[in-house]
C-alpha cells in the first residue's frame, strides 16, 4: 500500500513579498505625482481665470471713463502735468456746468499703487474720494498717441500725453501666484485701446 506524499503549503517567499511591495510603492508614487500635477494645473488655471476676470473688469471701468475725457471742454481733458506712464488724470464736464468739473466722475485720476499692487481711482468730488478698482496687479502702463491736424496716422507711443493726444493704450499686467509644481513668475498681460472721442482729432472727423 503506497503512502501519500507530503505536499508543501503554497505561499509567497520573503523576496517575492518585497518585490511586490516595491512595485506597489512605485505605482503609488507615480499616481500621487500625476494627481499632484493635475491639481497644480487646476489651481493655476483657476487663478489665471480669476486674474483675467478682474483685469477685464478693471479695463472696462477705465476705458469707459477715460473715453469721456474732455467732454464739454475745449481740450482733450487730460491734465498733462499729472499724467504719465503709471498715472492718468483727466477731466470732463459731464453735467455741462459752465466748464466746471466739480461733480463726481468729472475729475478722475487712475494710478498704480505699487505698495498694494492695485489700480486706484481718485475723485476729489466723490465720497469716498479713493477706491481700489482691482488688486493683485503687477503693473499698469499708459501709452499716449498724438494726432496732428487731420492726419489719421498717430505718433509713436509716448510715455507722457500732450494737447494732441487722441488715443490712450492701457496695459495691465498680472503675475500669477506661485503654485507648487508649476512654472514660477507666470504673467498675464491685457491691453485696451481707448479713443478720446472728445479730442480735437476725433471732433474734426464729424
Amino acid at each position: 500500500m503506497k503512502k501519500a506524499r507530503n505536499t508543501k503549503n503554497g505561499g509567497f517567499s520573503l523576496v517575492e513579498l518585497l518585490i511586490a511591495m516595491t512595485i506597489t510603492l512605485i505605482l503609488m508614487g507615480v499616481a500621487t505625482s500625476l494627481f499632484a500635477g493635475a491639481l497644480g494645473t487646476r489651481t493655476r488655471e483657476s487663478r489665471k481665470t480669476d486674474a483675467i476676470t478682474s483685469a477685464r473688469a478693471a479695463l472696462s471701468a477705465l476705458s469707459r471713463e477715460i473715453s469721456n475725457s474732455g467732454y464739454g471742454l475745449t481740450s482733450n481733458g487730460i491734465v498733462i502735468g499729472d499724467s504719465g506712464e503709471h498715472t492718468l488724470h483727466f477731466r470732463a464736464n459731464l453735467e455741462n456746468k459752465d466748464y466746471t468739473t466739480d461733480s463726481p466722475g468729472e475729475d478722475v485720476t487712475y494710478f498704480f499703487d505699487s505698495a498694494t499692487k492695485s489700480i486706484v481711482r481718485y475723485d476729489p468730488n466723490n465720497d469716498p474720494t479713493t477706491s481700489v478698482i482691482v488688486n493683485r496687479i503687477s503693473d499698469v502702463k499708459f501709452e499716449y498717441f498724438d494726432y496732428s491736424g487731420a492726419s489719421s496716422t498717430p505718433s509713436a507711443p509716448l510715455t507722457t500725453p500732450t494737447g494732441n493726444t487722441g488715443r490712450v493704450t492701457i496695459t495691465v499686467m498680472v503675475t500669477l501666484e506661485e503654485v507648487v509644481g508649476q512654472p514660477s513668475e507666470q504673467t498675464v498681460t491685457f491691453t485696451s485701446d481707448v479713443t478720446l472721442r472728445n479730442s480735437h482729432y476725433m471732433l474734426n472727423q464729424y
